[in-house]
């Protein structure tokens, strides 16, 4: 059984997210097809990763021995956003430029409806490396989120978005109901869900 920790460091999670979004669409979308993928996409997950650091929110990560294999990232309920998360937005778009901006300021604009009204935690990132997928890590992940929805005071359950239709199956046997569908471009699109705990 995988061993599950909370309070995990960016750092520490950094590369296995990079792998395990490496062909997901909507990265691939937001950054473009020119200059250096990997760094581009190190660069964006880096940023995210800032994020959640700067407001305290949690990481969680499944580990088989000392190697990272799953990991989820989350917004708490009722947290503002930090002052300092203006300074590493504009170093992150200063990098990844005008047009992976553009881009990803449309995907925010289609997620805006999908997202739910009540206070929730949010999973921003859910991901698995290739060679740690088809093992049951995600759903563990998820259980100790809504375990964390369950406790925190003034959460109502969990809400998280897909660009994946094959996603979409997997979250609905874990109770999750589509509250949204957008579509960000051709051939790709987002789904919201939100599970009440």
């Amino acid at each position: 059984m995988p061993d599950i920790r909370s309070g995990v460091r960016a750092e520490d999670v950094l590369a296995p997210l990079c792998e395990a979004f490496a062909e997901y669409p909507v990265m691939r979308y937001v950054l473009g097809p020119d200059g250096d993928f990997p760094a581009r996409l190190r660069t964006l997950i880096g940023f995210f990763l800032v994020a959640r650091t700067l407001r305290n929110d949690p990481m969680l990560a499944t580990y088989d021995g000392d190697e990272v294999s799953g990991v989820a990232i989350c917004t708490l309920p009722g947290l503002a956003g930090p002052p300092d998360l203006d300074e590493a937005r504009e170093w992150t778009w200063a990098r990844l430029g005008a047009d992976a901006r553009a881009r990803y300021d449309h995907w925010v604009h289609v997620w805006g409806p999908l997202n739910v009204t009540e206070p929730n935690i949010h999973v921003n990132m859910l991901g698995v490396p290739p060679r740690h997928q088809g093992r049951g890590l995600g759903r563990l992940l998820l259980e100790r989120v809504h375990a964390m929805s369950r406790e925190h005071p003034e959460s109502t359950g969990v809400s998280l978005t897909t660009e994946s239709a094959k996603n979409v199956a997997f979250y609905e046997r874990l109770g999750y109901r589509v509250v949204g569908h957008g579509r960000i471009g051709p051939g790709l699109e987002s789904w919201g869900f939100f599970r009440s705990d």
